[in-house]
């Protein structure tokens, strides 16, 4: 086994892809979820989405929220762009890092963006220039990365098809998508170090869901690839709007449980982390699905029960 990353850099994204995929909630609940997540340790998150409103009616408050949220000075916070307009939108906001999705899978890209999975990739030159103008960062990640709800297994040669355009286009980094859920260990492992003999050097970021029971297993078998950077979201919120299934990112204070356990700093007070999650969830208005939310961490005991 390789040795273990000895820190995990974690994006929180339950602001964005997490909300995404809710109905819609206040512009001040969204502002409070993101204030709080600041205060956790978290380093980065991503924050909200410049698409149009029609399409993700969830972020349209996206300007709003992000003119209202309390900006902590150790925090970089992100955001999604779909296009050149969104891009324009984002850094106008004054986002320094900016994020753009490709779907491997080119039915999923056609319900996300209304275009083929090629005409996207054609698009991220002009949008890099764009954005390394704007004096921003551009990350491409690439969606249905192990599988897509609508043609079902979705090669490594295809993923890594669109890692290389963004490469040749000029994109800072690359993260993979686990859309629905579709990943496992020995894929992600297949996948990760092809992706690191095709771009050696290209910092690779990853997203999985817990839709089928696999996120932290595979979490783990990136760890043993040297992998050091994962999104994660608050309570497991989230998914995709145009992915039926796609429920359940991993979430946040499961990772950060995990990693932390393992000896593995996340500069993440999981105490602080957990609470967040009770908000998020009070915000919602139902059950969210970590179970660490529910169990708490193993070192948290409970006074026994008298016998009667």
């Amino acid at each position: 086994m390789n040795e273990l990353p000895q820190r995990v850099s974690m994006r929180e994204v339950g602001p964005r892809d997490g909300l995404q995929s809710e109905d819609p909630v206040p512009t001040a609940a969204k502002v409070e979820l993101i204030d709080a997540l600041s205060r956790t340790g978290v380093r980065r998150i991503e924050a909200v989405s410049f698409v149009h409103p029609r399409a993700i009616p969830q972020m349209a408050d996206a300007d709003d929220v992000w003119r209202q949220v309390t900006v902590a000075p150790d925090v970089t916070y992100s955001a999604l762009v779909p296009n050149v307009r969104g891009a324009q939108r984002a850094l106008a906001a004054g986002f320094t890092d900016l994020e753009v999705v490709v779907s491997a899978s080119d039915t999923h890209n056609r319900a996300n963006v209304n275009r083929s999975t090629d005409e996207s990739v054609g698009e991220l030159a002009e949008l890099a220039e764009l954005v390394h103008a704007g004096g921003a960062t551009l990350q491409l990640i690439v969606s249905t990365a192990w599988g897509c709800p609508y043609e079902g297994d979705v090669s490594v040669e295809q993923v890594l098809r669109v890692a290389r355009g963004g490469a040749a286009a000029g994109v800072d980094s690359l993260a993979y998508g686990d859309t629905t859920g579709m990943a496992t260990p020995t894929r992600v492992t297949r996948l990760v170090g092809e992706t690191r003999s095709a771009l050696p050097g290209m910092p690779l970021g990853l997203h999985f869901h817990n839709t089928r029971g696999t996120g932290l297993a595979n979490v783990y078998a990136a760890l043993q690839l040297g992998v050091d950077d994962f999104d994660a979201s608050v309570g497991g919120l989230g998914g995709c709007p145009y992915a039926p299934g796609a429920s359940g990112n991993i979430a946040s204070e499961e990772l950060v449980y995990m990693l932390e356990d393992m000896g593995i700093d996340t500069g993440v007070d999981l105490e602080a982390l957990i609470e967040v999650a009770g908000l998020a969830e009070r915000l919602m208005g139902r059950q969210l699905p970590s179970q660490v939310l529910r169990a708490g961490p193993r070192t948290r005991t409970t006074a026994p029960t008298a016998s009667a």
